[in-house]
């Protein structure tokens, strides 16, 4: 049987690598985004549009993938969406389909990937930003806000949910594999201080030790609606 990690992230041996550098003081959080860029952006560059956002799969396995972040989007109401890490765009332009009343926007370290989602995304361009979410500071807040906590070294990820926070009501965190027993993401947000919301998550298709996981969160004070 291959090791689960395989499932979860193809990629998980290179990450592993620049994190246990980060970990012995070898690089600092800039040295950490320009390894994990130098990783991710000229695969996405070379790639097509699904693998230009992240996913080797299908169409069909993308909407199955991606689309279980569209569970925690009110429908009733218009609602402004920055994807964090946009890449393409591709999630943009995929949660404007799977949920019609919602306006999406995107940040993205990379100015490379930024481009790209502009050029793929014309219509959108003024809303496509480039920043590092630890710090980039918002035009504007958002209704909702969806990023991943792997944009940034495991150190830091309470101080990017806080900072998300910040800008938006709700904060969506994945999609993300996840074997189907553990809930560390889920404990590592409670020990934060952080309330979550919801939990919404679909079996892996190919790897039935694994299922897709996206968590809604909010600070405590926030009443955010559900």
């Amino acid at each position: 049987m291959n090791d689960v990690r395989d499932s979860k992230e193809r990629a998980w041996r290179e990450v592993a690598a620049i994190d246990a550098a980060y970990e012995r003081g070898e690089i600092d959080d800039a040295g950490w985004h320009r390894a994990m860029a130098d990783l991710i952006v000229p695969a996405y560059l070379a790639g097509d549009v699904r693998r230009g956002s992240g996913h080797s799969g299908s169409a069909e396995d993308w909407d199955y993938s991606r689309g279980i972040v569209s569970e925690l989007v009110a429908r009733d109401r218009s609602l402004t969406f920055l994807d964090v890490g946009c890449a393409n765009g591709l999630l943009m332009e995929s949660i404007a389909r799977w949920c019609p009343n919602v306006e999406p926007y995107g940040l993205d370290i990379s100015p490379e990937l930024a481009a790209r989602a502009r050029e793929r995304l014309p219509h959108w361009a003024d809303r496509i930003f480039v920043g590092n979410a630890l710090g980039w500071q918002s035009p504007r807040r958002f209704d909702i806000v969806r990023t991943g906590l792997e944009y940034v070294p495991q150190r830091r990820r309470q101080d990017l949910v806080k900072h998300l926070l910040g800008m938006t009501e709700l904060l969506i965190i994945g999609k993300f594999g996840e074997e189907i027993e553990d809930r560390a993401i889920e404990r590592d947000l409670r020990a934060w201080g952080f309330e979550i919301v919801r939990t919404v998550e679909r079996p892996h298709r190919n790897d039935a030790r694994i299922c897709y996981r996206a968590i809604g969160v909010r600070s405590p004070v926030s009443g955010c609606p559900v």
